[in-house]
């Protein structure tokens, strides 16, 4: 997903950034802190392994907070503006809000990267709309792979968590992605996630494999191709190699 804040301190407004699915990033951290939160333990997170594992929504940086980073931010030139950094942006009660103020600050379209799981919730999903663009993730087609490559901390299943992704697209007004990270634990099941993406059907598909360091090794760019080719009459595929 989109890069860490500095480790040097807690940033909540950071970059911006090169993103290969957004351009020009600037990163906002709604969970603020060194330390990671999050729902998933995914094999592949460059985080780490999970500090806080964490299921219920609450306020981690307030809004007052925030408005005082965003006002600091100056003339650096970005296309948009991205919900991400230490862990999983929806887990913070007031997405929101956070997003309302970060369009009337910066004038900026706003993106948000989320792992998915939290879709479930109406408030969630109500959240997530005020949003221009929302990049959620499938990283398995059954259970047993989603829990084996996300390792999530909670017992939502993974049909529900598409059958919510659906639900949230179909009265969803922004522009909807789908990324699907490829490792080794999920590469030989290109062709049912594409049946996946297909259900789904999003604006945009991101196909990718974790670059950056991390646990586990990417996938060549060979192996991503023939990934890739399983997407065939998919529209608006997009695989990480081809942006490097």
């Amino acid at each position: 997903m989109l890069a860490r804040p500095p480790a040097s301190k807690k940033a909540i407004v950071y970059g911006p950034i090169l993103s290969w699915r957004l351009g020009r990033s600037l990163g906002v951290d709604l969970l603020g802190s060194k330390e990671k939160y999050c729902s998933f333990d995914c094999v592949y997170c460059e985080l780490g392994n999970g500090t806080h594992h964490v299921v219920r929504r609450k306020e981690f940086v307030t809004i007052e907070r925030l408005k005082s980073a965003l006002e600091k931010v100056g003339e650096r030139p970005f296309d948009y503006v991205t919900f991400s950094g230490s862990g999983e942006p929806t887990l913070a009660s007031n997405l929101g809000e956070a997003i309302d103020l970060v369009k009337a600050v910066l004038k900026k379209p706003v993106a948000v990267l989320t792992n998915s799981v939290l879709m479930t919730r109406e408030d969630v999903r109500q959240d997530l709309a005020k949003a221009d663009v929302v990049i959620a993730k499938i990283d398995a087609p059954d259970e047993e792979t989603y829990r084996r490559v996300d390792k999530p901390w909670v017992r939502t299943p993974l049909g529900d968590i598409i059958k919510a992704i659906k639900t949230f697209k179909a009265g969803y007004r922004g522009k909807f992605g789908l990324q699907m990270m490829f490792v080794a634990a999920n590469k030989h099941l290109s062709k049912e996630m594409a049946a996946v993406a297909r259900e789904i059907a999003p604006d945009e598909v991101y196909l990718n494999t974790p670059l950056r360091s991390c646990p586990v090794p990417p996938l060549s760019r060979e192996e991503m191709v023939e990934i890739k080719s399983a997407f065939n009459g998919i529209e608006n595929v997009r695989m990480v190699y081809d942006e490097h």
